[in-house]
């Protein structure tokens, strides 16, 4: 499967992936990891002796966009996994048998493994929210607390994900000028999408991925929907933290929380990017949280 559209494509988008890391205002380590279905690359900072905690990015997008207004704040309390996702883009590479045999939580099992931690914290942001909530579910004792922002429960009963995907991104995404691009970014977010749009390595990033990046490289990853005596079970593990603003809690992931009285917090004027558009009050609610007593 092939990752990016083009040769050129790949050089351009790994070149701003380095930029943006540049920028994180923290020194990270990169490390590949060998697993069953090709290397996984992780960037870890943050104290060495701190909590663990993995992050995970979402669909079409890597960990040096998703953490950018984070990673600082982060750094001096947890022990960071930031994790590029295999099938999307940075600087993981897929082997055969991502095609053929992929499993999330198996894949996830050897990153832990690889870095000999029996216990974590998991945080992610919309397809990595799904991330972390099923890897709660199908390995409760290897996670302490998760988060899951711009996301939602993936009831059974929620619906067709590609059927929202194809409301909320098209057409622009069907014609990715620059003008389209902005204009999707406007559509994403809430009040703050300046995060985005005023940023001008981060534009040039997104707009990068959006015409480089081949999507149905992610599509290895199933994404289940949970039965409601599954959904009890994550409960009490998972925070959910969303903006209101997000086109997909509009479209219906707002009220699956509700409905499943999950433990969320929303957020007025706040879009998809929520990490990315008010970062100090996210970072502090996630420094607060995992630092509780569980």
């Amino acid at each position: 499967m092939k990752i990016y559209r083009t040769q050129k494509a790949k050089r351009t988008i790994l070149s701003t992936y380095d930029r943006l890391m540049e920028e994180w205002g923290v020194t990270a380590t990169p490390v590949d990891v060998m697993t069953s279905f090709g290397s996984t690359h992780v960037n870890v900072f943050g104290r060495e002796e701190a909590p663990p905690l993995f992050l995970f990015h979402g669909v079409g997008d890597d960990s040096a966009l998703m953490w950018i207004y984070n990673a600082a704040a982060l750094a001096p309390h947890f022990r960071l996994y930031a994790v590029d996702t295999l099938g999307g883009p940075g600087r993981s590479i897929p082997n055969k048998n991502y095609n053929r045999m992929f499993d999330d939580a198996v894949w996830m099992d050897e990153v832990l493994d690889s870095f000999e931690l029996d216990r974590v914290h998991l945080a992610g942001v919309s397809h990595g929210g799904y991330l972390v909530q099923y890897y709660s579910l199908v390995r409760p004792e290897r996670v302490g607390k998760a988060v899951a922002m711009a996301s939602s429960v993936p009831a059974k009963e929620s619906g067709n994900p590609m059927k929202t995907m194809l409301k909320v991104f098209f057409p622009e995404a069907l014609f990715p000028t620059r003008r389209n691009i902005r204009k999707l970014l406007v559509k994403l977010t809430g009040a703050n999408s300046a995060a985005f749009t005023d940023h001008p390595l981060i534009l040039e990033h997104f707009i990068c991925l959006m015409r480089g990046y081949n999507n149905l490289a992610m599509g290895y990853h199933r994404v289940a929907g949970f039965t409601d005596e599954q959904i009890d079970r994550i409960r009490g593990k998972v925070l959910y933290l969303v903006g209101e603003s997000d086109p997909f809690a509009i479209l219906g992931g707002k009220a699956a929380l509700e409905l499943y009285r999950m433990n969320a917090r929303f957020y007025p004027g706040v879009g998809h990017g929520i990490n990315h558009e008010i970062p100090d009050e996210i970072n502090s609610v996630l420094i607060d949280y995992f630092l509780s007593p569980e």
